[in-house]
């Protein structure tokens, strides 16, 4: 039997706005940053900081987009519009009520964690300044997560890009407003920020009311989100634990390693999120596949997202191939950190294809509701791949060779892993709910 395809322009109708989404958020941080940049460095200093916090604090929680767009897509593929639409409803509840413990707890620990992570009281009372008015946002945060999960799910794609960007864009236009016009100063980009946020979570939330579904919490539903939820926060965290000890032993190597692993560590990011747009389309398709009950389309689909993932990571590792002479100088122009550069960026490049077929199979298992398998494929890969050869990398001198060894050592056994998974057929459940 032949397997079935979509049609290449439906992946692609949802991946190109799906990648606007999560491009827009890394751009208007570099808006943010240059507007506070011409502030002086400790103002600059205490944006990084506030930031990253925040950031993780988003990061963790992501389960609110991911874990929703396979629920929903499942129950729209079986023709269950209504009850599709009704778990972006708990989700949103969930958003509300997990965002809500955010800012109090916020409030709270903002200045002992900022204090902890600084070591120096002047960055730690800046980054404090901005965090506690930018946690305000915590909610409408989730609740834009939330949002564009349950969209994906029913293969609205355009709605969400839209909301995102016109959030980002009023908010890119009024942070230098606030910023130097106004003299608000770094509590500035913070309220522009939440501006940013209060537009795009009331866009999702009019367009979940004109769905005209029951609007009441069911706990039942937001307990089955939270068991979802809960594997991938455990996944989400061995990535930060590879990523923060891949710092710590790139601080410990020398200023200009750490510098040349900023560098092509922010690249890898950047192309993550390329590569993961077209892992979003395999949730919403797969999930929509087997939710109808045609398992066949599901894998035929997985198939074909597999193979446009690896089709791009070889045209990414080209690219990036011909190009190693010139873009680093647009980065920096250290004469140590170009030096050092090396070390990591052809690892870099030669795991380009690697990634592209691991972030499509994690998108295809995702839309499969194979959240429990992907959780423990990528704790295993951490603990036995990258951080063992990262601090053997540290306690032998490899440098940054020896750190993005390690990378490639999680990437691989990660790409063993969704390989095997894949092939066996056992993610292919039908159903409407997993």
């Amino acid at each position: 039997m032949i397997a079935e395809r979509a049609p290449a322009k439906k992946v692609f109708a949802l991946a190109i706005p799906a990648l606007g989404v999560l491009c827009a958020e890394p751009l208007y941080v570099l808006v943010d940053t240059a507007v506070v940049g011409h502030l002086g460095a400790l103002p600059l200093a205490g944006l990084a900081l506030g930031g990253v916090i925040l950031s993780q604090i988003s990061t963790q929680l992501t389960f609110l987009s991911y874990g929703t767009t396979s629920r929903t897509a499942r129950l729209h593929g079986a023709g269950r519009r209504e009850e599709a639409v009704s778990e972006g409803v708990q989700a949103t509840w969930l958003a509300i009520a997990v965002g809500l413990v955010l800012v109090l707890a916020g409030q709270l620990l903002a200045a002992p964690i900022a204090k902890a992570l600084s070591g120096s009281d002047d960055i730690a009372a800046a980054s404090v300044s901005w965090l506690r008015i930018a946690l305000c946002g915590a909610p409408l945060i989730l609740v834009t997560m939330a949002g564009n999960g349950w969209m994906r799910g029913v293969q609205d794609a355009a709605r969400p890009l839209r909301y995102v960007l016109l959030g980002n864009g009023i908010s890119a236009v009024l942070c230098p407003v606030l910023v130097y016009a106004a003299g608000w100063g770094l509590e500035g980009s913070a309220a522009a920020n939440v501006v940013a946020q209060v537009i795009s979570a009331s866009l999702f939330l009019r367009a979940l009311a004109a769905e005209r579904v029951p609007l009441r919490p069911r706990p039942a539903v937001m307990r089955a989100q939270l068991s979802l939820g809960r594997d991938l926060v455990l996944r989400s965290l061995a990535f930060q634990a590879c990523f923060i000890s891949a710092a710590a032993v790139a601080a410990r190597t020398s200023t200009a390693a750490v510098g040349a692993h900023q560098i092509v560590l922010q690249l890898w990011t950047f192309l993550s999120l390329v590569l993961d747009s077209v892992a979003i389309a395999a949730q919403s398709l797969v999930g929509a596949a087997l939710g109808g009950g045609r398992r066949h389309q599901a894998k035929g689909v997985a198939a074909q997202i597999t193979g446009y993932g690896l089709i791009f990571g070889c045209v990414l590792c080209a690219v990036f191939a011909v190009v190693s002479q010139v873009l680093p100088h647009a980065f920096t122009s250290d004469p140590g950190v170009l030096r050092e550069i090396p070390n990591a960026w052809w690892f870099f490049v030669a795991l380009q294809p690697i990634a592209g077929v691991v972030f499509a199979l994690d998108g295809v298992l995702l839309g499969a509701g194979d959240a429990a398998f992907l959780r423990t494929a990528t704790l295993v890969s951490a603990a036995i791949g990258f951080l063992p050869l990262i601090w053997i990398s540290l306690a032998f001198g490899w440098g940054l060779a020896g750190i993005w060894t390690g990378l490639s050592a999680f990437m691989v056994l990660r790409l063993a892993a969704v390989l095997a998974r894949w092939r066996s057929g056992h993610w292919a459940v039908v159903g409407a709910v997993r």
